[in-house]
């Protein structure tokens, strides 16, 4: 028996990407966190307890679930190999070139021995408004121009009711995290899609996302 097939697109839950918030097929929608890092082995035992405790307290102050992941992917050395390149072909000095060039291999040689990771901290906040249904009734297919104006600009407020309530809870989140001593940033649309695209095709080469952000 032969087996129907179907679009990726049916197995993706996203509808669609605007203005950095996923706007998923079911009506939610979803904003990305970008957190930075925080090393607790360089703490002192005093240190790791009150940034726990600090961490715990924030996440008992939450009356919505949060989700936190973390992405761990190859880096891609490629880029800066290239700038080292750039810069070696305008350097004048014959021995600095050289020192480059031998710099250049030692990274090569070590990228390929050693898999360097590198490791993004997410939080994904969610909303998920009350499912209504409305019913066009008898009349739902007259003035279906003006109706479909109506409809578009009742679809465009209820956006932007639902990415108010969104927002508050994104302040939250990076209020909570700032008092941990965290860093945070929500990703604009472009940053979301790369994200995503990272997610669905984990055998792509590594992207890169500006963390210069919440260094």
């Amino acid at each position: 028996m032969a087996l129907s097939a179907k679009a990726t697109q049916e197995f993706v839950p996203i509808k669609e990407v605007r203005d950095g918030i996923v706007i998923l097929k079911d009506g939610g929608l979803r904003a990305l966190v970008l957190a930075s890092s925080t090393n607790l082995s360089l703490k002192s035992s005093d240190e790791q307890r009150a940034t726990i405790l600090q961490f715990q307290s924030f996440l008992n102050t939450l009356d919505f679930p949060v989700q936190i992941v973390v992405q761990s992917r190859r880096l891609d050395i490629r880029p800066y190999l290239l700038l080292l390149e750039n810069r070696m072909k305008v350097q004048t000095e014959p021995l600095l070139k050289i020192q480059t060039r031998e710099y250049m291999e030692f990274i090569r040689n070590f990228t390929e021995s050693v898999n360097i990771m590198t490791k993004n901290f997410f939080i994904v906040v969610p909303y998920t408004p009350k499912k209504l249904t409305v019913s066009g009734g008898a009349f739902s297919g007259i003035f279906s121009k003006k109706t479909a104006n109506m409809a578009r600009e009742a679809a465009t407020a209820e956006f932007e009711e639902k990415r108010s309530q969104l927002d508050q809870r994104v302040g939250v989140i990076e209020q909570g995290l700032a008092r941990c001593g965290i860093k945070s940033v929500e990703l604009g649309t472009e940053e979301v899609v790369e994200v995503y695209y990272k997610v669905f095709n984990p055998g792509e080469v590594e992207g890169k996302i500006e963390l210069e952000k919440v260094q």
